[in-house]
């Protein structure tokens, strides 16, 4: 039986379906309209569920993986495109933080008989792992720094705020919420200015079917951008798309990047 594969924003769900198709798994992609930015067998718009379970059941489906960014801000653009079903599970959320959105629409899925499987023993290889692991180390002032923010994005992935935080001598510039990564990193380079460390980590309790956090080479765009000087992840619980391109372009940036745990 096929795996049905629902491709967000990245490159993390291509990198999925490479692996998969290694293994011998066959791998249906259904992409999302003005979200999906890699080939997908079908094309959903935003907020139709009923037809992406109709698509899956009539491919023969039974395994589901979701891949890739679907940014939070989204559900307040696209209400007016709900379908019945995201209604539905919309109204059974407990709340719309992005973990409680995601786990109220696999329990729906779950009950049309489909099964989310976790995608990390396919992609163990592009799992940050702890040490320096590029040839830039950090310096001591960015090591405390580090350490410094591991504690307090720990805490934020906990409540479901954000994986990512910004920080400059002990002190948090910037905090993700809706706005993503990207985002988060350039505005913590205009507040804190040149020399700021970036920390992304998972939730203490990081479902990896669920929002795993990512980095990749837009990532580090935005590091550049903001100045950022080093980028500590959580080893084993942070993925890196392109990682060996990614950790030769950090080393050319001056940036280092480091497994923290």
């Amino acid at each position: 039986m096929p795996i049905g594969l629902i491709a967000g924003k990245g490159e993390l769900p291509k990198v999925f379906r490479e692996e998969a198709l290694k293994r011998g798994e066959e791998v249906i992609t259904a992409g999302i309209k003005g979200i999906t930015d890699m080939e997908a067998d079908e094309i959903i718009p935003l907020g139709k569920v009923g037809r992406l379970i109709k698509v899956f059941k009539k491919r023969n489906v039974d395994r589901i993986v979701m891949l890739g960014k679907f940014e939070h801000r989204l559900i307040y653009t696209s209400l007016l495109q709900l379908d019945l079903k995201a209604i539905s599970i919309l109204r059974k959320s407990k709340d719309r933080r992005p973990a409680s959105l995601i786990k109220a629409f696999m329990e729906a899925l779950e009950e049309e008989g489909f099964v989310f499987i976790d995608p990390k023993p396919y992609l163990e290889s592009i799992l940050a792992v702890e040490g320096v692991m590029g040839r830039r180390k950090p310096s001591e002032e960015a090591k405390e720094d580090g350490i410094f923010g591991f504690l307090i994005a720990k805490e934020l992935a906990e409540m479901d705020i954000g994986q990512t935080v910004v920080v400059k001598n002990k002190a948090v510039v910037a905090v993700e919420a809706m706005e993503g990564t990207q985002e988060t990193i350039l505005r913590g380079g205009k507040l804190g200015g040149k020399g700021v460390r970036v920390v992304k980590v998972a939730r203490k309790t990081q479902d990896f079917r669920i929002d795993v956090p990512t980095v990749g080479l837009q990532t580090l765009e935005a590091l550049r951008q903001a100045k950022a000087d080093a980028l500590f992840l959580e080893a084993g619980k942070v993925y890196i798309v392109q990682k060996e391109k990614f950790l030769r372009n950090a080393d050319r940036l001056g940036i280092s990047v480091v497994g923290i745990c």
